[in-house]
């Protein structure tokens, strides 16, 4: 993601683009990692979504399409106000999106709870709008819960993994926890999907904290 802007502050309804109506291109019917399809509106019974924003989406991907109990994962954008936005508008800090992972799972082999630890463990959620040095708030920390069980637990898993990172120096997590329905989710082009698998020495943001969120 060498497309980083500087601009760390949400825009307002006014500011925002304009965006479009309907998505203009097309995506590939089959997910390149894992035997399900790429877009998933969906939803196969027993299954579930869960929704995040950690930094650059590629190497975001990458980790949850290899955890076990996906189905499938795709990327795109969400908590913005843009209407089906390009990369390079949402990189403009003018659409309000962040980069966002879209994992559907089954919760029989592996819980919501754990998905918001992995979220936790591969990125730093205390540094606001950027990861690392990618700086913008396309690179915000967010979860975009599908119910009300979702909500009280990624609350619960935040909660408990605060202390554990105040006692190693770092300040107050910063991840925006709001409802999915709030905030449509726009699938991002072709070629960012499973952008990893396709280009094995592609960027991955490397600012995780190092620090494991406490299980029950």
């Amino acid at each position: 993601m060498f497309f980083s802007r500087t601009k760390t502050t949400l825009p307002t309804a006014d500011e925002a683009l304009p965006g479009r109506t309907e998505q203009w291109f097309p995506l590939s019917e089959k997910h390149r990692a894992l035997d399900a399809p790429l877009v998933t509106d969906e939803v196969p019974e027993g299954h579930q979504v869960a929704l995040f924003g950690l930094g650059c989406f590629w190497g975001a991907e990458e980790i949850f399409w290899q955890v076990p109990g996906v189905w499938s994962t795709s990327v795109g954008y969400a908590g913005g106000q843009t209407p089906h936005p390009s990369y390079e508008e949402v990189c403009s800090g003018r659409t309000g999106h962040t980069e966002a992972v879209r994992v559907v799972y089954d919760p029989s082999q592996v819980s919501y709870a754990d998905l918001v630890a992995t979220f936790y463990e591969v990125h730093d959620p205390t540094q606001g709008m950027r990861q690392g040095n990618d700086t913008g708030t396309q690179y915000r920390s967010a979860i975009y819960y599908e119910t009300p069980e979702q909500e009280r637990v990624a609350h619960e898993v935040t909660e408990r993994y605060q202390p554990e990172l105040a006692k190693r120096g770092y300040g107050p997590i910063t991840t925006e926890i709001r409802p999915a329905a709030e905030t449509p989710y726009y699938y991002a082009e072709d070629h960012h999907q499973q952008y990893l698998l396709k280009n094995p020495f592609g960027y991955r943001c490397h600012s995780a904290t190092g620090i494991s969120v406490p299980r029950d």
